[in-house]
């Protein structure tokens, strides 16, 4: 595999002089570009945290090659004055010193042990990873502080740690939830072109469970007018109970600025009937209303029900340590997970 170093050209100099950037002539990153950086800081508190599920979260990337026209995080690639649409899916920031300084962060004495979420705005298995390997020095910090911590994923890559996994769930709390809003494969060639399709995905919910590793999945985005019909939605369910789930949580698509754009540009190309239709639902905002919203979910949890499964908040789905004494007590919220929308 060659790489060419890129330093200095571009959108690197936005990141200071220690950046590196580079492109990989390899079939799975073709026309993507990686920029080494060195973050100075990697557990971060979640902005409003006191209306989320958790308080702090770890990302060692930014932009995502998953390229779901609908990934809320887009917004965030303007802060770095990249484009929220191809560029969040091609130009891809590394914080390359990711395990070294979440080590030495879960080190201070500042530090209270709280949970850690992951995967809540970009994907941690993202084809990145199979690069740059920072997921098993940052999961192998987590284990050496018996620090909870919880993961949501579309990358089959996860099971590369299933080693890690099960050895940090010795010590300490573990979540881990899989996002499969839909089977339909036409749908997914489309709309989450990055991804590994459904059913493989569903295949990692079988793994992890055939391996005692407890495994929700996030049902979401559900998208409106296009994976939300009754049959649909009861073949997803019906898929994610087969894959050996333990719960099954859906979530509504919800359209914030930069998403919006995007997404709209794709329905107009893809589903052009319904773009007027969503511009009515999402009138009022970034949200679909709550009758919507409501309507969904109970459809979901009534499935969920025939099915042998209970809803949960995503990633509550936690590993019991092998001793509860041996671990350090968890301060803050219940071990929860967003999404990747």
């Amino acid at each position: 595999m060659r790489w060419e170093n890129l330093d200095g050209d571009g959108p690197a100099a936005l990141f200071g002089s220690d950046v590196v950037t580079r492109r990989f002539d390899t079939p799975e990153f073709a026309g993507v570009t990686f920029h080494e950086v060195r973050a100075r800081s990697l557990v971060n508190r979640v902005p409003g945290a006191s209306r989320m599920p958790f308080d702090w979260t770890v990302n060692p990337y930014r932009g995502c090659t998953h390229a779901c026209v609908y990934c809320f995080a887009r917004r965030t690639h303007s802060y770095l004055d990249l484009g929220t649409g191809a560029d969040f899916d091609s130009q891809i920031v590394v914080k390359t010193n990711a395990p070294a300084l979440l080590r030495r962060e879960l080190g201070s004495r500042n530090w209270r042990g709280e949970h850690i979420a992951m995967g809540t705005n970009v994907d941690c298995y993202q084809r990145a990873e199979g690069r740059y390997r920072l997921m098993p020095g940052i999961l192998t910090a987590l284990r050496d502080y018996a620090n909870p911590f919880s993961l949501l994923t579309k990358g089959t890559l996860i099971l590369r740690d299933l080693d890690l996994l099960r050895s940090a769930a010795a010590v300490c709390d573990v979540g881990v939830s899989v996002s499969v809003g839909f089977t339909d494969e036409e749908l997914w060639r489309t709309v989450e072109p990055g991804t590994p399709a459904p059913q493989r995905r569903l295949e990692v919910v079988r793994a992890l469970s055939g391996q005692g590793i407890p495994c929700g999945v996030l049902m979401a985005p559900v998208l409106p007018f296009l994976s939300d019909s009754p049959a649909q939605l009861r073949a997803t369910v019906r898929a994610v109970a087969e894959a050996g789930a333990t719960s099954v949580t859906p979530l509504t698509l919800h359209l914030r600025p930069g998403a919006r754009e995007w997404f709209t540009a794709w329905l107009a190309a893809h589903h052009p009937h319904l773009v007027r239709p969503y511009e009515e639902l999402y009138a009022s905002g970034a949200y679909a209303p709550t009758w919507y919203q409501r309507r969904i979910t109970r459809q979901v949890h009534e499935l969920a029900a025939a099915y042998g499964m209970g809803p949960a908040a995503p990633g509550a789905h936690r590993f019991p340590p092998a001793d509860a004494r041996e671990r350090r007590p968890a301060a803050g919220p219940e071990a929860t997970q967003l999404t990747l929308l």
